[in-house]
């Protein structure tokens, strides 16, 4: 009889497992002092979002994320035999770090399975970690069916990182701390891929405080559990490139699908531009360097999906770290470039001796820093004594922003700004020809 390799017996659509609280309690006992218990502190940044924000710093462990809690649980659970032919799991990284380096702690011989184009210094750190590493498809169904049939030929335990029980109560863990590190807290915001955290979370902290506010948040490249609530079925999602690439799991687990019905008060979806931000404002307001997924629940408080929660004490999850340094570079720019601090124009300026140059004196003197400045000529309209500068300049915010406006209108004919759309709280921008009406990622957020 040929074996089902997509079968798991630990997370069976047809015997979905519960999840109870003494099952978290014990998991969170079984690995006292295998994992980091994480600060729980209030955010600098909660004056200016209206609320008591606390960050619960996952990102503290020592592979990065939150992962270490499930993966430790699940690996003392096992058999001796189980031990011994090790186990097997794909990963976007972050549990196949956790996986690797509590493995090799334990002596437990261990693969890890990662789709293709996963970041590299998440696949250099399974490695590092003592981990054999495959790159196996494009996204994680197939580096998961991969896994699975590799798992099975080597007889090796596959663990779930988002699915398996023994996980699902590990990052349950994570609530029974929040609750004894802040006992009057109102709400809890929980990033959600595959929806282990979510629901283990939610199980510790609803049975410790029952009146405490569950909240999951999702990317909008990366909502497949919102998608699953809505048909009531578990449903595949597929996903592209995402800056949270720790919640791009195509099909939410069977057992937090199970789990989680009746145990969340919402679950968000928030636009990934707002991600972008979100790591920017708490690299510079917080000094903590997060991962797009660990900076999902910051960003949907910022884009405003939470305004029932004004004045509360909110815990947000930051639930990883493990942010590939260019991925970061790009988030910086990125979120600078939404808030009006990165500023891209065109302006047509007189091609003579120091034509450029007074350009640049305007800009130095406004307190504008140029990024850019790339100046065109050959596709110039108009004649040839004049030459068209690109130019990116780095700006305080909005304000300064329509104060360089106010200056290139002044002193040029012709000149185009980029991704500046008209808004009472936006410049308001146009050309000679007339205004410009290019879209603005920020404008498009709500």
């Amino acid at each position: 009889m040929s074996v089902d390799i997509e079968f798991d017996e630990n997370c069976d659509p047809n015997n979905p497992r519960k999840i109870k609280y003494d099952d978290i309690l014990a998991a969170s006992r079984r690995i006292v002092g295998a994992v980091v218990r994480t600060p729980c502190t209030r955010a600098h940044m909660s004056e200016r979002l209206g609320m008591d924000i606390y960050f619960k710093q996952e990102f503290l462990q020592y592979t990065g994320s939150f992962k270490e809690r499930g993966v430790r649980n699940a690996l003392i659970s096992l058999s001796d035999e189980q031990k011994k032919n090790g186990v097997i799991a794909a990963s976007t990284g972050n549990h196949g770090a956790a996986l690797s380096y509590h493995s090799t702690q334990l002596g437990i011989p261990c693969i890890v399975v990662v789709p293709i184009h996963t970041a590299l210094n998440k696949v250099n750190k399974c490695e590092q970690l003592g981990a054999k590493v495959f790159k196996h498809g494009i996204d994680m169904s197939a580096a998961k069916l991969h896994a699975m049939s590799l798992g099975k030929e080597k007889k090796m335990i596959y663990i779930n990182g988002y699915d398996h029980p023994d996980v699902l109560a590990g990052q349950g863990s994570i609530g029974i701390e929040i609750i004894e590190q802040l006992p009057n807290v109102d709400a809890v915001l929980i990033p959600v891929g595959g929806g282990s955290l979510l629901t283990g979370i939610g199980i510790s902290v609803k049975h410790l405080k029952p009146d405490t506010e569950i909240y999951g948040v999702e990317t909008d490249k990366t909502c497949s559990m919102v998608e699953s609530l809505r048909k009531n079925e578990r449903i595949h999602l597929d996903i592209d490139s995402t800056i949270a690439e720790g919640l791009a799991v195509n099909v939410v687990g069977t057992n937090t699908f199970y789990n989680i019905k009746g145990l969340v008060d919402k679950i968000v979806v928030v636009k990934e531009d707002w991600v972008a931000r979100a790591i920017m404002h708490i690299v510079e307001e917080e000094r903590f360097v997060v991962e797009g997924a660990g900076a999902v629940a910051v960003a949907a408080i910022m884009a405003g999906l939470f305004p029932n929660l004004k004045g509360k004490k909110v815990v947000c999850i930051i639930s990883g770290g493990n942010i590939d340094v260019t991925i970061l570079a790009r988030a910086l720019e990125r979120g600078m470039a939404a808030e009006g601090r990165l500023v891209k124009f065109k302006v047509t300026v007189h091609d003579r001796p120091g034509g450029m140059a007074e350009l640049c004196t305007l800009l130095t003197n406004s307190g504008i820093t140029i990024r850019d400045c790339v100046p065109e000529r050959a596709w110039v309209k108009g004649d040839v004594f004049s030459a068209q500068v690109k130019v990116i300049a780095e700006t305080r915010g909005w304000e300064h922003t329509k104060e360089l406006i106010e200056q290139i209108k002044k002193h040029y004919k012709d000149y185009f700004f980029q991704e500046i759309c008209d808004r009472p709280d936006r410049p308001s921008v146009g050309t000679r020809r007339g205004p410009c009406l290019a879209p603005n990622p920020v404008c498009m957020q709500k």
